[in-house]
């Protein structure tokens, strides 16, 4: 199995092909900037014919349903999985399979957990409807160290809530629309950054997208947009606008668009959404 979680150069792009190929790999772990650059490169004929990877498994963010296309449509042999993890369950807790793999979702619960969602009042929610994702299982955690009002504050009889909001379908695939925290509230409206970022990855020129909540002048959160373009492209703000509009509901549509040469990330890959919220909280950006 080989990991991957970053790639710096054309040089350890194909020195990471060329590992797959020659240790006969059957699952291949990468973030999703790994898949999104195999989805759109130009990958050598041998490479599709010879590997043996059964299941490429992402993690640590959410793949968009573009990069999902894309990848599919480019390899014909093993699928693409999505998994879910956490540090305070010992990582893995959901997986898609290749033989059971339904495209969207993060799979189904790991042997020794359960998965389920409950609202804000802490009561557990049908099948299908969407609320805070909570977890119980052996590998949960007993608690942050030193930090007992945090741990009381996220373990509630064995039940570790994650701060994700999903759900869980009738046939037992998690489902996760977003962090809670990343919730933007607008005038008792709930919008969803990812279901905006989701529209966002489908834009040729676009390589990242991260979208936040900024207070208005009258207190409202309204979403705003961050975006690093491929490389070489240039994109103006009235350009995205115009491509969202017919795509989204008015009270969901970025009311800026700011362009970044990279967005913020971390050692996995995952977009820093907290120093983004911080920029368009700034003063210099207040709307």
């Amino acid at each position: 199995m080989v990991i991957v979680r970053s790639i710096s150069t054309k040089k350890d792009f194909a020195n990471l092909l060329k590992l797959v190929l020659v240790h006969r790999c059957r699952y291949f772990a990468g973030v999703p900037d790994i898949f999104s650059a195999m989805a759109r490169a130009k990958l050598p004929w041998y490479f599709h014919w010879f590997h043996n990877v059964r299941g490429f498994v992402s993690g640590a963010a959410p793949l968009s349903e573009d990069v999902i296309k894309r990848f599919g449509t480019s390899f014909k042999r093993g699928k693409l999985l999505q998994g879910y993890g956490l540090s305070e369950c010992a990582s893995g807790v959901s997986l898609n399979k290749p033989w059971a793999n339904k495209p969207g979702s993060v799979g189904t619960p790991l042997m020794g957990f359960e998965i389920e969602t409950f609202t804000d009042n802490s009561v557990q929610v049908a099948r299908g409807e969407i609320g805070e994702m909570w977890i119980k299982g052996d590998c949960v955690m007993q608690g942050y160290y030193n930090r007992p009002e945090e741990t009381a504050e996220t373990i509630v009889d064995g039940w570790f809530k994650t701060g994700d909001i999903g759900y869980v379908d009738a046939d037992g695939y998690v489902f996760i629309v977003d962090r809670k925290k990343d919730l933007i509230i607008q005038k008792g409206m709930n919008i969803y950054p990812r279901e905006i970022e989701e529209f966002l990855y489908t834009h040729d020129k676009i390589n990242a997208a991260a979208v936040v909540g900024v207070k208005d002048i009258e207190a409202n959160e309204i979403p705003v947009a961050y975006l690093e373009l491929k490389e070489g492209i240039t994109a103006t703000e009235k350009e995205i606008k115009d491509f969202l509009k017919p795509l989204l509901a008015p009270f969901k549509q970025p009311r800026k668009i700011y362009f970044m040469e990279k967005l913020p990330r971390n050692a996995t890959g995952k977009i820093l959404k907290r120093e983004l919220r911080e920029l368009a909280n700034s003063s210099e950006n207040m709307l």
